[in-house]
């Protein structure tokens, strides 16, 4: 994850979440906007510790980087995309989520 956030952001650190859009609309007749890329040992570090945290926080950074493909930015955009996020979160799926993982991560 850290060389991909300094190749494509320059930042020389490992991130937590990266979106990468298709740019050229291909995929986007299929219904896809782009890939998104998760470090869960960043996320899991962002947590609380817990399982359930660790496994919201993954949660989190899904739905971060989905609108980052959608069009928003946290950096720009006067606290728009974390409002949009913060609702989000608070639905159904992420209140009381089925597993994502299983004892000790594993499926």
């Amino acid at each position: 994850m850290r060389r991909l956030n300094r190749r494509w952001r320059g930042g020389d650190y490992a991130t937590d979440v990266l979106s990468f859009d298709y740019g050229d609309g291909s995929g986007t007749e299929a219904g896809f906007l782009g890939d998104i890329v998760i470090a869960p040992e960043v996320g899991v570090r962002q947590s609380s510790g817990t399982p359930d945290g660790a496994e919201r926080e993954i949660r989190m950074l899904l739905v971060h980087g989905a609108l980052h493909l959608a069009g928003y930015d946290h950096e720009t955009d006067g606290g728009e995309m974390m409002r949009i996020q913060g609702k989000l979160m608070r639905r159904r799926f992420f209140q009381d989520p089925p597993a994502l993982m299983g004892p000790k991560g594993r499926r």
